[in-house]
């Protein structure tokens, strides 16, 4: 089955407005009559909540943090893209759009691409609105930098708190909604399930992560912004909360899955220095901004870095990609640093690192000049590993950071699923094979202020006058059912061994067989491994406590069995793409040098996945991707 992206027609450069126009309105009245169910508050699920409220919409926003405040979204360091060529350096819309595309290695729908393009710069203007306060040189103006994959600077920040300062905007929004009684919010609430009736997204059934209770809500629209999955490799930079279960159990419901293998590797984060290390920090990809990277050219230097002298280090981004050097796209900088920690030239535990020196910065710009653009950067680091950046380089290797894969969605960000949207990292559509460095925030802002507002009253306006599908009728009464049941088998195993355990054993599974590099025989191990671990799960594990009251271990044993199933369809997807594409390298697929190698011919399309049932094999439909505006050509970063 091909399927209908509901692309316009025209002109890419007018394909937005000429949609717009033709999209059905609800007037401001009707807007009233409808509820709207939100699941997830951080930038894509809070922006749209209150955007959507201030239309008139009734809304429930859910989360399971305390507090809006408190989504991962707060995390993002380093900035936000948007084309405003303040810099007078040579950005426009096209080029963020040529650069994003390009970013992604051919794999990303151009007409979404061009879309979140051209709505960037309507989003710096919303966030200075809301009063975030972003950098600004000394003449009053917005200040920019660099990001990895561009050759322009047009990246806005708070220096490296800009995820926490957008947040704080859009709570804003949102708080004020709640004020006015059209935003009502669930905090510690977490979705658990779908409720799909004859093909339309009718619902959610919830757990009240306090008490325990199980409740259903029904609503005209279901909107998923619950973020990425790569907490499926355990190790991450994501909190310890993210997971896959509210989009996986829609996937379950009938919502394609598109593209699960595409997960993004930073290449900036701080080593994983132990066995039984429970995540992993980011390190903002600014920093390669003024920070060079480098190795001992002998393998197995064991020398402070001070005592290396320049004729014997390895400045490897700057030697083999001249052009870009240390701002390199995610994906090229990520391989780099693995290849040579491979060779035996790594730093940090294991050999799993490389330097990140500032030392040229300081030298040229002054201490204070780099303590006002990364202070506190500087002293998160500090404060983990003990070691002063300003003195010593920190030491970074690359770790799982986001999610390029999720649930398939058309122009209008709604999945096959009628009536379910999906939106910010949780859906496919924008990044491709690889995510360019601070273009998250720009979409999950772009969704939820500016494109989903407009595209959800199309299809509530054909809808006008149904009445939300009662919590009694049977579709919830048997959605209930099973959310009960799932509760009961996890609580009665009464295994020996803990969640954490398991979760643990799957993410070096994912890591070592479907991570960075992938192989065949390595696929082909992993598809067998893991319905093993799957199943050595649901008969050994330990569930402490009971359903009805505060329990993290139960909240972690849903989202981990949702992990495991997910992680198998990832490693089918990383299978059947016989190809190198963005932080995706297939050994048997690259050049003498090492760089990735796309085919075109046979995998520029969208792979999405059909659940046809438990231990089932996955049916698989495919979206043509076709550019018409970016022609295909082999990245070249040199």
């Amino acid at each position: 089955m091909t399927l209908d992206a509901k692309v316009p027609s025209g002109p890419i450069a007018q394909k937005w407005e000429k949609h717009k126009f033709e999209l059905k309105l609800v007037n401001p009245a009707n807007k009233r009559r409808f509820e709207i169910i939100v699941i997830g508050s951080g930038l894509a699920g809070g922006s749209a909540s209150a955007t959507l409220a201030e239309q008139g919409y009734n809304v429930k926003c859910f989360c399971f943090q305390d507090s809006p405040r408190r989504a991962h979204s707060i995390a993002a360091q380093g900035g936000i893209n948007a084309a405003k060529n303040y810099q007078n350096d040579g950005d426009s819309v096209f080029r963020l759009f040529y650069d994003t595309v390009k970013g992604g290695d051919f794999r990303s729908r151009e007409a979404n691409v061009y879309r979140l393009a051209d709505v960037s710069v309507n989003i710096i203007d919303q966030c200075v609105a809301q009063g975030v306060p972003f950098a600004r040189e000394y003449g009053g103006y917005l200040d920019n930098r660099s990001f990895g994959g561009a050759q322009v600077s047009r990246t806005f920040y708070a220096r490296g708190q800009t995820g926490q300062q957008l947040l704080l905007g859009a709570y804003q929004a949102l708080e004020r909604q709640i004020g006015l009684g059209k935003v009502q919010m669930f905090p510690r609430t977490e979705m658990l399930d779908l409720v799909v009736d004859e093909g339309r997204a009718r619902g959610v059934v919830t757990r009240d992560m306090v008490s325990g209770e199980i409740t259903s809500y029904s609503a005209d629209a279901v909107v998923l912004a619950t973020g990425g999955y790569v907490n499926v490799f355990f190790l991450s930079t994501n909190a310890k909360g993210c997971n896959t279960t509210a989009i996986w159990r829609a996937h379950r419901r009938g919502a394609y899955f598109a593209n699960p293998c595409y997960t993004q590797i930073h290449p900036t984060c701080i080593p994983v220095h132990g066995d039984y290390q429970s995540k992993l920090t980011l390190m903002s990809e600014s920093l390669r901004n003024d920070g060079r990277i480098w190795v001992p050219k002998t393998a197995g230097d064991g020398r402070k870095p001070a005592d290396i002298p320049e004729s014997e280090r390895d400045y490897f981004l700057e030697r083999r990609y001249p052009a870009f050097g240390n701002l390199v796209p995610r994906d090229i900088a990520s391989r780099a640093a693995k290849e040579v920690c491979d060779a035996g030239h790594g730093v940090a535990h294991e050999g799993r690192g490389v330097y990140l020196d500032f030392a040229d910065a300081i030298s040229r710009l002054g201490r204070e000049a780099i303590a006002d653009r990364y202070g506190n950067l500087f002293e998160m680091y500090e404060r983990i590993t003990a070691d002063d950046p300003y003195g010593t380089p920190m030491k970074i290797y690359p770790a799982p950071h986001y999610s390029m894969g999720g649930l398939w969605v058309d122009y209008n960000l709604m999945s096959n699923v009628s009536g379910l949207y999906v939106i910010g990292e949780a859906n496919f559509s924008d990044h491709g094979a690889n995510r360019l460095g601070a273009s998250a925030l720009m979409q999950g802002l772009a969704d939820g202020y500016f494109v989903l507002p407009y595209t959800i009253g199309d299809y509530l306006s054909r809808h006008m006058g149904e009445e939300p599908l009662a919590t009694d009728h049977a579709a919830f009464r048997q959605v209930e059912s099973e959310v009960y049941g799932r509760i009961d088998k996890l609580l009665s195993v009464n295994g020996s061994q803990t969640v954490d355990f398991f979760h643990r054993e799957l993410g070096r599974l994912c890591w070592d067989l479907c991570g960075m590099s992938r192989h065949r025989e390595g696929l082909l191990e992993a598809l067998e491994r893991i319905p093993e671990l799957r199943e050595r799960y649901w008969r050994e594990v330990r569930v402490a406590g009971s359903g009805e009251e505060l329990n993290q271990s139960l909240e972690k044993a849903g989202r981990v069995a949702d992990f495991m199933e997910l992680a198998e369809l990832m490693c089918r997807d990383a299978l059947e793409r016989e190809e190198s594409c963005g932080a995706h390298l297939r050994l048997e697929h690259q050049t003498a040098e090492g760089e990735a190698m796309r085919n075109d011919e046979e995998f520029a399309y969208v792979a999405a996945w059909e659940f046809t049932g438990a231990g089932a094999t996955p049916r698989m439909h495919k979206e043509e991707l076709e550019f018409e505006n970016v022609p295909f050509s082999q990245r070249s970063y040199k």
